[in-house]
């Protein structure tokens, strides 16, 4: 595709100023930026949901393309149908040959020879549309990604709004798949991926013919699938192409970045130079007045060519502190069990029994849909077992990190969210300024933030909380590696207790995880390195 002059502005705020490149069709395109720089305003443009102020995105040939968001909304999915039906829905073979039969019935009944010839570019035209969803293939597609993604039979006949938020991830990027489009924009895919389905799609798209563009901040992921960086500049507002995948992009930015140090030293070096002659020659005689002057003109040059470092990205500043100690034992499941449907003969969640000291990092584990979130609801009160019991500790406080961001209320602005917490409007917006918001950005709608706006905020609530038990839901879902690595630290260093659950192993690692409790088995195990791909393969050998 072409891009020509495109140049872009929310209000005041620029988000592409008078940019020109060509992108290759047929690549594997990381698309690189920090918060707020508009990647996913760039998908949005690309598949004509906004028009830019000026320029224009031209393809070289008419495409499909397909979307996946960050977040999967309810209306996305269209939540009347069952799995199954949704996923046909990315193919819609059956209603094409339909339409292409009546076409043909309809021209038996007609004599007039150019309302035939009418029909049968119409004909030719769905006939085209039909050969794109390649119908004698179809089918076996669609079961090679049920079976990649580990999609259980049992699950297909599910209504699509019974589906947990990761399985409901899970399909609306299965269907994408499978809907064969010619470019594919995804947005954190792997978001909710446990690994066998990760290392699914990572070969999936590798084979795909199309043209691929990911916006992610999972590093991994990029370095084994993309084969271009395209980076977006907050600070210039432009794009800019690299080959390479995601590792060879840093190479080049950190030469970049050393060069253009060193070249600033250097000018740095010479404008104090030219400032000293300046200085001592400025209130001379006619002879050093010249040369001062010189000075002056070749000083005026350099500001005009001086280097411009970039800023470096700014992190959020993270303390979790608990207001008191917990009792000994915080919390204690006995026999838990929990049905959504008190008519299903099965239970999500059955005899759960665990007994969590004080102080510990525990891990809950298991494929989408097995009753983790689930689990944590029941945890932290959203909901109540069918059976048994979640029973706190008299000292126990919480503080929950919801997967979706629930505990947000969405109707409100930004700082209006903080002000269950009694404190001056000041000290509100200081805690904002420590999570990256500031001025205007403190009266946005929760509902018009991004997902890593959410997260961000999400976080600043639970660090008023002054919780002893901190209950995490995918809590590094949606942020760039930096914040990661500072929530990564903090929680190691939190002295109170954590629950969690996670797909990311190097981010558990690092917490020093002990024991970890395994769905759907409910069965307590203690923590290795290797523990998330544990459950995944024992899985498998079920299935």
């Amino acid at each position: 595709m072409n891009i020509k002059n495109l140049s872009l502005s929310f209000g005041l705020e620029t988000i592409f100023d008078d940019i020109t490149i060509c992108l290759p069709e047929g690549r594997k395109i990381g698309v690189i930026g920090v918060n707020g720089v508009g990647k996913t305003t760039f998908f949005r443009l690309l598949l004509g949901q906004i028009e830019p102020d000026y320029g224009s995105i031209t393809f070289f040939k008419k495409l499909r393309i397909s979307w996946l968001p960050q977040v999967i909304t309810d209306e996305i999915l269209g939540m009347d149908i069952s799995v199954f039906d949704y996923l046909l829905t990315g193919r819609p073979i059956q209603k094409l040959e339909n339409e292409i039969t009546a076409l043909y019935e309809k021209m038996s009944t007609i004599s007039n020879e150019k309302e035939v010839n009418q029909l049968l570019r119409r004909v030719a035209k769905l006939q085209n549309e039909l050969d794109c969803y390649d119908p004698y293939h179809a089918e076996e597609e669609l079961l090679k990604l049920l079976s990649g993604m580990k999609i259980d039979d049992t699950l297909l006949d599910f209504p699509l709004s019974k589906l947990s938020g990761g399985q409901k991830s899970k399909i609306a990027f299965l269907r994408l798949l499978y809907s064969n489009p010619e470019i594919l924009l995804l947005d954190e895919p792997t978001n909710h991926l446990d690994e066998s389905s990760r290392k699914f799609v990572v070969q999936y798209l590798k084979n795909y013919s199309g043209t691929v563009f990911v916006v992610s901040h999972d590093s991994s992921f990029l370095n084994e699938l993309v084969t271009d960086i395209l980076y977006l500049d907050k600070r210039t507002h432009k794009m800019e192409l690299f080959s390479g995948n995601f590792r060879q992009f840093e190479q080049i930015q950190r030469e970049q970045a050393a060069c253009l140090e060193k070249k600033a030293n250097m000018q740095q070096k010479e404008r104090e130079h030219l400032q000293r002659i300046i200085d001592k020659y400025i209130h001379g005689n006619e002879k050093k007045a010249r040369i001062a002057k010189d000075r002056k003109k070749k000083l005026a040059r350099l500001e005009k060519d001086s280097v411009i470092l970039k800023e470096k990205q700014k992190t959020i500043s993270l303390s979790l502190h608990q207001g008191r100690e917990s009792t000994l034992f915080p919390l204690k499941i006995e026999n838990l069990c929990f049905k959504y449907e008190k008519s299903a003969k099965r239970y999500l969640l059955y005899k759960i029994n665990v007994e969590i000291p004080r102080g510990e990092k525990f891990l809950i584990v298991g494929e989408n849909g097995v009753g983790k979130s689930t689990l944590l609801k029941l945890i932290v009160g959203d909901l109540t077992p069918d059976l048994g019991s979640v029973l706190l500790g008299p000292k126990t406080d919480i503080g929950y990190y919801a997967q979706e961001h629930e505990l947000l209320n969405f109707h409100k602005n930004i700082i209006e969210n903080l002000q269950e917490f009694n404190l001056t409007e000041r000290e509100i917006r200081e805690v904002l300024g420590k999570f990256l918001f500031h001025d205007d950005d403190l009266y946005k709608k929760i509902s018009i933030l991004s997902p890593g706006e959410r997260a961000r905020l999400a976080l600043a609530k639970l660090t008023l909380k002054k919780a002893n038990l901190l209950v995490l839901d995918e809590p590094t879902n949606h942020l760039d590696p930096e914040t990661q690595k500072v929530i990564a630290t903090n929680l190691r260093d939190f002295p109170g207790t954590i629950i969690l659950v996670s797909h990311q192993p190097e981010f558990v690692d690092f917490l020093g995880v002990e024991r970890t409790l395994i769905l759907p088995e409910g069965r307590l195990s203690y923590y290795q390195k290797e523990m998330i791909q544990i459950y995944q393969e024992l899985n498998e050998k079920n299935s």
